[in-house]
């Protein structure tokens, strides 16, 4: 496309930026999330915050914590695994390969480029290493390099597990390892035809024999037809010791991240929704992850409502959809999810979610763009979501950076956050042993 059509398709876009207003009045966070009428428009609005860079300053966290920078110049990082000795693997890459059907894909390309890294992308993961705990990493390796879009980490009896764009495979480890070089050995194939959305999350299971897959669809709605979403908007339990799989769920747009609730076992995720019907419409949402359930998707949204521009219709399927767990926001594009384990931060961070959201692209006023926790009591989300890492966004609306994946670490009592944008590696943690109860935030 040329400079002058590019710059045509910027100008139509921001022609309907009025339309992506949001209503202050919503409240569309928690367990009973508002849900607003369609506002479908034949261009959504777009707007993405213009990366500025972090410059002297850290990200904004609550009073009795300290923020620092324990790796920079790194090549996209993702998603993040704490090892036993504490060192720090960080899957680094882009992927997908979907190609443009229709003009707002284009121009929606265009306008969510801007807002990303222009780095080239790691295909690699990095091993970091604080062994003083200073916060700085004095240790930094390739740890395993010549990957496929890497995002999804886990470590089971004594080998890394990766969960590339088109296969979860793994390497043997050795404690201490800085390096593997060995070749991967395939646990079991992916879906990546298309990849609309290339990320697989995984976890492992809390007895470590099943990995959980999170596998994305492959349109907004079912637009490039439902033959290509065969095993796409699904989460898939695989036997990490023979790479059988089954399908757990089903209906779940993105889930773009996973993790085992510590006092209940069970799976959750954080999964990203539908576009193009409002700046409101619909939440990205965090759930549990219940063993064969239907989540909506394409035909219906939190729940049984209806989404009318997929045809042919599916009212059976529709009937089967259940409602998620707790809404995050609209757009807000939730890509990371840690559980506090071991009591936590301590005082109101002592149990409950850590979510990275990475930040809107289809409203006006933007969404995300922070860390949030969710608190938990008996396994189940217990009040308001409060901010827990800002200052990604200005007050001006330009981005410092982007949180993706976040991990908390028991062992050193930190929160590690990853940045694709600014391609740093964020470390959170308390000033002292006693640490305030978060006040709640809008």
């Amino acid at each position: 496309m040329s400079r002058v059509s590019w710059m045509g398709a910027v100008a139509l876009a921001a022609l309907v930026a009025g339309c992506g207003r949001s209503d202050p009045n919503l409240n569309q966070t928690g367990p009973s999330p508002d849900i607003p009428d369609i506002r479908e428009t034949l261009i959504p609005s777009m707007k993405i915050a213009e990366p500025i860079g972090w410059g002297d300053e850290v990200p904004t966290v609550p009073d009795g914590f300290t923020a620092t920078a324990l790796a920079t110049d790194l090549q996209i990082p993702r998603q993040m695994l704490v090892l036993p000795n504490g060192d720090i693997l960080v899957a680094e890459g882009r992927g997908g390969h979907a190609p443009a059907l229709r003009p707002k894909d284009v121009i929606a390309g265009f306008i969510k480029k801007q807002g990303n890294t222009q780095v080239d992308s790691g295909n690699r993961i990095t091993l970091l290493r604080d062994a003083d705990q200073d916060g700085r990493a004095e240790v930094r390796t390739v740890f395993i390099d010549n990957l496929d879009a890497p995002y999804g980490l886990a470590f089971v009896d004594g080998y890394i597990y990766v969960a590339n764009q088109g296969a979860v495979v793994r390497f043997p480890y050795q404690p201490g390892q800085t390096r593997i070089t060995a070749a991967p050995e395939e646990v079991t194939k992916l879906p990546e035809r298309i990849n609309h959305h290339w990320t697989k999350a995984m976890t492992a299971s809390a007895d470590g024999q099943t990995l959980y897959v999170g596998i994305g669809s492959n349109s907004n709605v079912g637009e490039r037809g439902m033959a290509v979403e065969e095993e796409r908007a699904v989460v898939w339990a695989i036997d990490r010791q023979t790479g059988a799989r089954r399908t757990v769920a089903r209906g779940i747009r993105n889930p773009t991240a996973l993790a085992i609730e510590p006092q209940t076992s069970a799976l959750w995720a954080v999964v990203n929704e539908r576009d193009e019907i409002g700046p409101q419409a619909v939440p990205d949402y965090l759930t549990s992850v219940r063993e064969g359930a239907f989540y909506g998707w394409p035909y219906s949204y939190w729940g049984k409502n209806v989404d009318p521009r997929v045809s042919p219709q599916r009212p059976d399927l529709v009937a089967t959809a259940i409602e998620p767990d707790y809404g995050l926001g609209s757009h807000v594009a939730a890509l990371g999810l840690s559980f506090a384990t071991g009591g936590g931060f301590g005082g109101g961070f002592s149990q409950g979610a850590f979510v990275g959201q990475h930040g809107s692209w289809n409203r006006s006023d933007l969404s995300g763009y922070k860390v949030s926790f969710v608190p938990f009591a008996g396994g189940q989300p217990n009040g308001e979501m409060v901010d827990f890492a800002t200052g990604f966004l200005t007050e001006d609306g330009e981005a410092r950076g982007r949180p993706v994946g976040v991990v908390f670490d028991q062992g050193r009592r930190i929160l590690l956050v990853a940045d694709d944008l600014s391609n740093t590696i964020w470390r959170i943690a308390p000033r002292t042993s006693a640490v305030a109860a978060p006040a709640a935030r809008p």
